[in-house]
């Protein structure tokens, strides 16, 4: 490992090429991953860490101690005193702008007023620490495995039909020959340039007529065939010699046989690309399922994650926690098929 990374493209040393590909890696990792690494430690702050400014990386917390003659922790502060010298006190009480310390190790010493106005540079005392409740309090009050459960059962009934539906279709455009092939593939491929927001309505009267409406199956079927993956799987299907296809059907298979023990095998590699796409588009999908459903016992992670919002108040540190929740599976969907990426994509359109 640490010969591939301190590996140079100069054969005498260090190149230029070498130090801008480092900035390009560095810089490239840090837009990627950075957003990502915030949310996560976002996620274990508190609601107060969330809003302080300027904002730190680290989730921290103002540090408290118990004093004998109070029943409530005292936040702790280090407090400049005359000569330069720095003490840690307690703060007891805050009257407007003045703050009332006391000595911890001894707290029965006449307190300490402040004006905040005249003595500058009073610092809260703060240590890492990870506000575990965020996760907690969610899970408690918030029906986070049900809509988990219909997330799921969304996302891999969607998957499963997208797949099937698309695989048959890109099967069928390319390797059948048969008039107006070129003009069904064109057309699917133009509906790409229509903007979701226009069939809104009329795909929802169909739902509402139909009777889906409050039905997960208003969500799952309406985005069953994409026209991205009609485009994928006939791109990479076209790469599969015909000679396969003669000889099977020399052998006796039948056509469904021949789609499902010879295609589908060697068009692996794009079926588990689009299998990604469609996973990530139906786990984050947050309008269609917004117009559909209505009824709580039926929403998704997305939605449930919306109940987090009110009109006065946003509880930040709960929809961070959940939304790290959330990402966890698509993550690990992404993990296990990752592989077959650069294989599906690179193949795609070869002949």
């Amino acid at each position: 490992m640490t010969e591939f990374l301190t590996r140079k493209r100069g054969r005498s040393g260090w190149d230029v090429t070498d130090t801008l590909s480092y900035i390009y890696l560095i810089l490239g990792t840090f837009i990627m991953f950075g957003p990502v690494l915030w949310l996560v430690l976002s996620s274990f702050k508190t609601p107060q860490a969330l809003v302080e400014f300027p904002p730190k990386l680290l989730p921290t917390a103002q540090q408290t101690i118990e004093v004998e003659g109070f029943d409530e922790p005292l936040l702790l502060f280090d407090v400049p005193m005359p000569g330069g010298t720095v003490r840690r006190m307690a703060r007891t009480r805050r009257i407007g702008l003045e703050w009332h310390f006391i000595d911890p190790a001894n707290p029965t010493e006449e307190p300490l007023v402040i004006d905040t106005r005249e003595v500058s540079g009073i610092e809260a005392v703060r240590s890492v620490a990870l506000a575990l409740n965020n996760y907690t309090e969610p899970l408690e009050r918030f029906n986070f495995l049900r809509f988990l459960r219909n997330s799921v059962v969304v996302t891999v009934t969607a998957t499963a039909i997208t797949l099937i539906i698309n695989s048959m279709a890109a099967f069928a455009l390319s390797k059948y020959q048969f008039r107006g092939r070129n003009l069904i593939f064109v057309i699917i491929i133009a509906t790409l340039m229509i903007p979701i927001s226009v069939i809104l309505v009329p795909v929802f009267l169909v739902i509402v007529e139909v009777g889906w409406k409050d039905n997960l199956l208003g969500v799952i079927i309406p985005g069953a065939a994409t026209p991205t993956g009609v485009f994928l799987l006939r791109q990479y299907m076209l790469t599969i010699p015909d000679e396969l296809i003669d000889s099977a059907r020399i052998d006796g298979a039948s056509e469904w046989r021949i789609y499902w023990q010879v295609i589908l095998p060697l068009a692996a590699p794009a079926m588990a690309v689009l299998a990604i796409f469609s996973v990530m588009w139906r786990w984050n999908d947050f309008l269609w399922p917004l117009i559909v459903l209505s009824r709580n016992e039926l929403f998704t992670l997305q939605l449930g994650l919306n109940s987090f919002q009110g009109e006065l108040n946003i509880q930040w540190h709960f929809v961070l926690a959940m939304t790290v929740l959330t990402l966890l599976p698509i993550t690990l969907v992404f993990a296990i098929l990752q592989r077959f990426i650069t294989t599906g994509i690179a193949t795609t359109g070869m002949k």
